[in-house]
């Protein structure tokens, strides 16, 4: 989106590139909100609520022993300010121009070694086609002593950005950043499997319902009220030893060894 927003912009005259860049602001404001802060008519409300919850309450521990965070494929930033009031100097990094630290196309950081004690990544590495250059960059922007904090999805719907590569168990997580020298510290899972089958119904539904003409939009708000309850209810009575394997979101904090 930012992307497009300022080839636009590029082509237009001052005044007209002005508003162009404003009305982009405006969008990645709003999806920066969506994220942190899901309505209960979005149909991924419950697994954006926990998300954004887990990671407010880790940004809340590691400002402790962390000054400097790289947000490693950051997109619109829609966690940033989690970070940024709690006194953390924030960079985002991802390919294009429109952030701070710039990504080649062959996945390599615009940034120096050692400039961060804390790498985040949230919903991208499956994304990323080339998992031992991302981890590998994001061990070297790492310096001694500090932390990754990761999510990524176990179970969700063919979404590219521009790509769409994995998903992961528990355990398959934990083993491939193990494998590249990674230990993990801690993980939680977000959403079991009777939250998001329903969920995912709940965005099919959506799909369909926003194509009807008039009063679509409605329907589906309505619709996702009632089975975002649902799911909610149903993720509160899932056993943590169903949850934990099946989960539809795993965040985790690790730290390099190398080993």
């Amino acid at each position: 989106m930012e992307i497009a927003m300022t080839k636009i912009a590029d082509a237009a005259g001052p005044d007209r590139r002005s508003a162009i860049d404003a009305r982009g602001q405006q969008v990645d404001g709003a999806i920066q909100r969506r994220r942190r802060r899901p309505g209960i008519v979005d149909a991924d409300w419950l697994v954006l609520r926990e998300l954004s919850r887990a990671i407010d309450t880790h940004a809340a521990r590691l400002a402790k022993m962390c000054r400097r965070v790289i947000d490693l494929g950051c997109g619109e930033q829609p966690y940033r300010a989690y970070f940024e009031q709690r006194g953390i100097a924030y960079r985002g990094a991802d390919l294009g121009d429109g952030s701070e630290i710039a990504i080649t196309p062959d996945g390599r950081v615009l940034a120096e070694t050692a400039s961060a004690d804390l790498v985040t990544s949230f919903q991208v590495l499956e994304h990323v086609r080339d998992l031992d250059t991302y981890l590998s960059e994001a061990a070297r922007l790492l310096a001694p002593g500090g932390k990754l904090l990761l999510s990524t999805h176990g179970t969700w719907l063919y979404h590219p950005h521009p790509e769409d590569h994995r998903r992961w168990t528990r355990e398959g997580l934990i083993n491939e950043l193990q494998s590249r020298g990674w230990k993990v510290e801690s993980w939680q899972a977000i959403c079991g499997p009777l939250a998001w089958t329903t969920i995912v119904r709940l965005t099919g539904y959506c799909y369909v319902l926003r194509r009807v003409p008039v009063v679509g939009a409605g329907l589906a708000g309505m619709l996702a009220l009632v089975m975002n309850l649902r799911a909610a209810l149903e993720d509160g009575i899932t056993p943590p030893a169903i949850r934990d394997d099946n989960a539809c979101v795993y965040l985790v904090q690790a730290h390099f060894t190398g080993e």
